[in-house]
């Protein structure tokens, strides 16, 4: 019988000693180390945001150099004697942010004015206290965007620069059916920018491109400090938001999470060149905040400079997108109709005269609905929003326009010559118009 040393036995059972598998990982140590490492950093960029991996690579990529360091000064790998390094902190697009504030922040001015305390003062001192607000310049001959609200009904306000400089600006128009003003730098003894040294205007973007989930830009003075920047994005465009004190509202809207607070009305929404995508004018808590879209603007804001007013196109009804609740009322309603419900209709107005029916209540209280514009001009709609927006961007007064209506089962067109919008009655405030 032959007799076999236990290495020997082992080798031909394929059987390992703890000697053995002992230098086996010693002579494949580095191997493993890789992999291990490889499979933890693959765990990782599974699970952890993109510039939590970031931090992650650097800070593995600044490891080896320290261990040359610390070979050369002969200490343990890990350890120096010398200060540890200093590394930067990053910011996604911080650069690009800061490179908008410094090229947009002199053209963005603080606005305010004064507002007289009404009845009896208790402290004479505190007779008067001051508005404020925000604005930009828009063109070299001194005009200045505002919100309407901004400047409430004043004259004459006052304009503060970044670089401290002020100014007088007389109130050149305003339309508040889209809460816009505009101002004009004049020379007084109080002023410290003379009239030929406006600060260059920001450009103006085409608004109708945005989407989304865009990166935008908010500047302005909340809460009276100046020079504040704000980041968000794109939540939502072509909103249909209620004007400031008046019974219509503002189409196209820009909805966006980047903070607007109470003194950064008037102030520019930008996109990441620093131009102009919006004027701000309402903020809520949560991050809902609105924008006066940069294409409403160019069209409204040249002629309030030219000529001292807007003359908005009107229909005279009143009206809401069209919901199961207001289905229910109407005779003869077709399955998956779509389009703006008819309510209330402006005694000889436009869409009086061109017969259109508004809603009516019968001698048991009933209401019954109206009638349903379902396009117009051909397109159709199925929003109160691309009414509006379409009425705003594309008619004036004096235009007709088809309004092709369900009816008691079927669709009808109606011929209406469009009029110059009014000033808001009391009675509408609570209801869309158009």
């Amino acid at each position: 019988m032959r007799n076999y040393n236990k290495n020997e036995s082992n080798r031909e059972t394929g059987r390992m000693t703890f000697d053995e598998i002992g230098k086996e990982f010693t002579r494949h140590k580095s191997t493993i180390f890789l992999f291990v490492t490889s499979v933890s950093l693959a765990f990782l960029s599974l699970h952890l945001s993109p510039e939590l991996i970031d931090s992650i690579a650097y800070a593995q990529l600044l490891q080896p150099q320290q261990g040359i360091i610390n070979s050369n000064n002969d200490s343990d790998f890990g350890q120096t004697n010398a200060s540890p390094p200093m590394t930067s902190i990053s910011r996604p697009n911080s650069s690009l942010f800061n490179d908008v504030f410094k090229q947009t922040q002199g053209s963005v001015v603080q606005i305010s004015r004064t507002v007289p305390q009404t009845g009896i003062a208790v402290d004479p001192s505190q007779e008067n206290t001051t508005a404020l607000g925000s604005g930009f310049v828009f063109d070299q001959e001194g005009h200045i965007i505002t919100n309407n609200h901004v400047v409430a009904g004043a004259k004459v306000v006052d304009v503060t620069f970044t670089n401290g400089d002020r100014s007088r600006a007389n109130v050149t128009a305003v339309d508040p059916y889209v809460d816009l003003a505009v101002l004009k730098i004049i020379e007084t003894a109080n002023n410290t920018l003379e009239q030929e040294q406006h600060p260059d205007a920001l450009q103006l973007a085409n608004s109708s491109t945005l989407q989304v989930g865009d990166p935008v830009i908010a500047i302005g003075n909340p809460y009276g400090l100046a020079g504040t920047m704000t980041t968000g994005i794109v939540s939502q465009v072509g909103r249909l938001v209620p004007a400031p004190g008046i019974g219509f509202s503002i189409p196209d809207v820009i909805q966006t999470d980047a903070a607007v607070n109470p003194g950064n009305s008037g102030g520019p929404l930008l996109d990441t060149q620093g131009r102009v995508l919006g004027v701000t004018f309402a903020g809520f808590p949560g991050g809902v905040n609105f924008a006066i879209p940069s294409n409403l603007v160019q069209k409204i804001v040249p002629a309030l400079i030219a000529e001292g007013n807007y003359t908005h196109p009107y229909l005279g009804f009143t009206g809401a997108t069209l919901t199961s609740d207001l289905a229910a009322s109407i005779a003869n309603i077709t399955q998956n109709l779509k389009g703006v419900s008819v309510n209330t209709i402006v005694q000889a107005g436009p869409a009086d005269k061109a017969g259109l029916n508004g809603t009516t209540i019968d001698q048991y209280g009933r209401k019954h609905g109206g009638d349903v514009i379902v396009a117009v001009d051909g397109d159709k709609i199925r929003e109160f929003e691309q009414l509006v927006s379409y009425l705003e961007g594309n008619k004036s007064p004096g235009d007709n326009v088809v309004l092709s209506v369900f009816r008691n089962g079927s669709v009808i067109d109606l011929d209406a010559v469009l009029e110059k919008r009014p000033a808001s009655s009391p009675q509408y405030n609570s209801t869309e118009q158009s």
